[in-house]
Order: structure tokens, then sequence, then C-alpha cells
């Protein structure tokens, strides 16, 4: 099993999109996929046809059984999706209270990795939404994944979510006592205003390697595909967006086996 997380210390910038997407193209591949929403908006379980006020059981509930002592039980968690080969840890309302009760308990930042070694068998892949914001939340899906991406919109001001989400990388991999893989994901990308370009001059320059040469564009289709509660190669196989993300998933699967490489230079 492989476990992806995606993640920026900055909301809007695709990370619900690209765990969508991602997993819509491995699902297609026929690979078993697992999605998990960590984040307490619950865009990922809405993309998904999931109304967080009405999820009985989820995510959530994992964190209930640890802070109780009991059996994370994540099978009895996990709930189908619309999408064939994939499968979901939804998120409900209460996640949003998870920050607040952790600060009480001890040992909550490898819920998610203890849950995932229950199931190793049942999945070939996790992708896990993490929240924009530093907390037991991201700890989790940080401490969880094998390889992390950082979705960034070719603005200006998303430098420093960039910037946010690199220092706390740092703060992890000193836990972890190896460096996490991570790729920077140029998404939303829009061609025609100067500052996308000059942007992602800026992000070429300080990242290197670290850096996607590729950028996913804008595309409306992705609003449709979202309201349709499909990823976009089951909507839209043709669209820009969609094609780009084949191209990202190609990349990643090209890279999966030199983890230690991207990791090695940063």
């Amino acid at each position: 099993m492989r476990v992806w997380a995606v993640s920026n210390q900055k909301g809007g910038v695709g990370k619900t999109t690209t765990v969508a997407n991602l997993a819509g193209l491995l699902a297609r591949g026929g690979e078993r996929v697992l999605v998990i929403d960590l984040d307490p908006h619950s865009s990922l379980s809405v993309y998904f046809g999931f109304d967080p006020e009405q999820v009985e059981s989820g995510v959530y509930d994992l964190f209930r059984a640890a802070m109780q002592r009991q059996p994370l039980a994540p099978k009895s968690r996990i709930q189908p999706t619309p999408v064939e080969n994939i499968d979901i840890l939804p998120a409900a309302m209460a996640l949003a209270t998870i920050e607040r009760q952790a600060g009480a308990v001890e040992g909550l930042g490898l819920v998610i990795r203890r849950a995932l070694g229950e199931i190793a068998p049942d999945y070939e892949r996790v992708l896990i939404d993490s929240p924009p914001m530093l907390g037991v939340l991201m700890v989790n899906a940080l401490a969880a994944c094998e390889r992390l991406l950082i979705p960034v919109i070719a603005d200006f001001l998303s430098l420093g979510g960039l910037e946010r989400m690199l220092r706390t990388l740092a703060m992890i991999d000193r836990s972890r006592r190896q460096p996490l893989p991570y790729l920077i994901v140029p998404t939303l990308y829009d061609r025609r205003p100067r500052i996308s370009a000059d942007t992602l001059r800026v992000l070429e320059d300080r990242y290197g390697e670290h850096l996607w040469p590729s950028v996913i564009p804008q595309d409306t289709k992705v609003r449709e595909a979202s309201r349709a509660h499909l990823p976009l190669c089951h909507y839209h196989p043709r669209s820009r967006a969609a094609l780009a993300y084949e191209t990202l998933l190609d990349y990643l699967l090209e890279q999966e086996d030199q983890p230690t490489l991207q990791a090695a230079s940063a």
C-alpha cells in the first residue's frame, strides 16, 4: 500500500481537486483506492456526495476511539463512494472539535498511520486530504504518508503558504528522522496574467527539482465534475485539467521507485 498526502498551509489551492482526480485515475487503472478527508471543511467528503452533517461513521470516529483507548476498527468507518474502486473515510462536522480535544490527550499524531496498518491488504493506494492549518490532523497526514504533494496557485500570496508548509515539513522530518519526499504542483494556472509566469519562475528558481515541471490549468470542467461528484476522468476525460492530472500521475508513478532521490536534495 502506497500513501500520498496532499497538503498546503493555505486554502483554496486545489488540494481536494487533486486528491479526487488522482484517486479517479488510479481507480480507473484498476487500483483499489482509499481517500481520507482530514479537513474539517469536509470538501473531499462533499465532492464524493457525502453530507458532513449526516456522516454516521468516518475519520472522526478513529480519533474518538483513540482518545477513549478503544480499538480503532478502521474497516467499520470506511464508506463506499459512487466511483468504482474508491472508498472514503469521510469527515463529519465533529472533526472540527478534534484540535481542541487533542490538547488533553497524548499520542494522537499517529492515529491514521495505525489505522492504515490494519487495512494495508485492502488497498493499493491511499490519498489523504489534509487541512490547511498546522495541528494534530495535519501531523497525522504527514506522519502516515510516504510522499507529499503541495498544490500551489501561481500568485505571490500562495508563496507564503508554501513556505509555512515547508517549515512544517522540516519539523516533521526531524520527528520522522528521515526526509519526506515532496512535490510542488502548480494548480489553477492561468497563463494570461503576467503574475502567473512571474510566480512560476520564482518557484523554479527557489525549489528546483521539487517543482513538477508542468501545471494544472484553470478549467471550468473541474467545477462541473465536482458538482457531479465525479473525478474528471469519469466526467470529462479529454478536458485540459483531466489531461494535466494524467500527466501528473504519470510523473508520480515514474518517480515512485526513487523517493529517496527526491528527499535527499531537500
